[in-house]
């Protein structure tokens, strides 16, 4: 291949003809352990308050609409979604926007399921039929893993933008600090639209009260058009919300603003290229999916290589019992065959932990992606965020002699013995 002036082109920089390669990184990214750790972490916290939550709303053994799910789950359930055994289960009947198994809490998908899993609470909200506890236990579980998510997805996305800009890795605790601090933001940025739809609500909510009585049914008749607007606004609101939100985190972590500018830019993106951002969605979904078979697989490796090791060592009967049935081996043993499970749990969590960080990690990328679409800004601009515990090296302080002559000197020098 040859360019105007004769001179062959050895090379073809992808990334610049198709920028959206760069959501291939986001599994190199996702796997890291920086990444698994808080996302595992975020997961378990998830997990345990929207069991405690349907449960304490919903104490009966029948199912109750959308918390039926949960009320039987249990923190031993998360790892249902990683085999016992190395295979093609991770993809059988479960791919696409199915988000839940019946028994277990976790997505079907990296991307779309976690999107789906994580904004369960706020579509289950709108359903006709749900009833004042529902209502309310479905509020309560939006809040907590918002405020969840607000910190562990805040340091995810953080890791992922700073890696995707600068190609920098940076460690847990300064993203810890990072979101720790912005966690106002990441948490209210999502609100900011919901307080919108409740506003525009009651406005439909107070004359409506007029229908109960047949001349007041008149006179809403006239205001109906009013109503409609606000419905429309509270439509907008919800779409906005409902495919901008994991854009909000993202705007925070790469541009350090508040949520003010997360809401403005998440919804001028959403809006302006919906289809640019259904294609980076289709694209990281794909690539996600295949990514969530390597790593259910390899986590189940894991687990099938040991217990194949230690199978060599422990007698047929027994090694089936702990593996299969550890109650048979009496109350001393289980304490053993407890702790085995424990550590096999880890380890399925960290592989479950993949599809979270996975999901905040292509959701960053995405954003800047967008962001270059948008606003023409390259993805390799990102906020910087000095850490203070780093050492700064500037130019040394000015100094003066005896005869007032400037001279430069140590910055210890001033608190050295042979300053005096």
């Amino acid at each position: 291949m040859f360019d105007q002036d004769g001179t062959k082109l050895r090379s073809i920089a992808w990334r610049e003809v198709f920028p959206w390669l760069a959501l291939f990184r986001s599994f190199r990214i996702a796997i890291d352990a920086r990444v698994l750790l808080p996302a595992a972490a975020g997961v378990v916290l998830t997990v345990a308050g929207w069991s405690l939550l349907g449960r304490a709303f919903f104490q009966t053994d029948q199912p109750v609409g959308w918390m039926a799910e949960y009320q039987a789950t249990s923190l031993g359930t998360i790892d249902a979604a990683v085999p016992d055994r190395p295979g093609l289960g991770p993809l059988s009947g479960r791919l696409g926007f199915r988000a839940f198994r019946p028994t277990a809490w976790h997505p079907a998908d990296p991307f779309f399921g976690s999107w789906v899993h994580l904004s369960r609470p706020l579509m289950e909200l709108f359903r006709p039929e749900a009833s004042v506890a529902s209502v309310t236990c479905m509020v309560l579980c939006g809040l907590w893993a918002l405020a969840v998510w607000s910190l562990f997805g805040g340091m995810i996305v953080r890791m992922a933008v700073v890696q995707f800009a600068a190609e920098e890795r940076v460690g847990i605790m300064p993203t810890f600090r990072f979101a720790l601090i912005k966690w106002p933001s990441y948490f209210l940025a999502p609100l900011l639209p919901v307080v919108g739809i409740v506003l525009c609500a009651i406005g439909v909510f107070l004359p409506s009260l007029l229908a109960n009585f047949d001349l007041g049914l008149v006179l809403v008749g006239l205001v109906w058009p009013f109503a409609l607007v606000l419905g429309f606004i509270m439509a907008l609101l919800l779409l906005g919300l409902l495919f901008g939100w994991p854009l909000m985190a993202a705007t925070i972590s790469a541009e350090g603003t508040d949520s003010f500018d997360a809401l403005s830019r998440s919804y001028a993106y959403v809006f302006q290229r919906p289809l640019h951002y259904l294609f980076y969605a289709l694209v990281a979904a794909g690539f996600g999916a295949i990514g969530w078979v390597l790593v259910a697989n390899f986590a189940a490796g894991i687990v099938t290589m040991t217990h194949w090791a230690a199978s060599w060592a422990v007698v047929e009967g027994r090694m089936a019992a702990l593996v299969g049935s550890p109650n048979e081996l009496g109350e001393i043993a289980g304490v053993g065959t407890a702790l085995i499970s424990f550590w096999v749990g880890c380890v399925k969590l960290l592989a479950v932990g993949f599809l979270y960080g996975y999901f905040f990690t292509a959701s960053g990328c995405i954003y800047l992606l967008l962001r270059r679409d948008v606003d023409a800004t390259e993805m390799d601009e990102v906020y910087q965020d000095a850490d203070a515990t780093e050492p700064s090296y500037g130019l040394p302080p000015m100094r003066y002699d005896e005869a007032g002559a400037p001279e430069v000197g140590n910055s210890g020098a001033e608190n050295s013995p042979e300053a005096d």
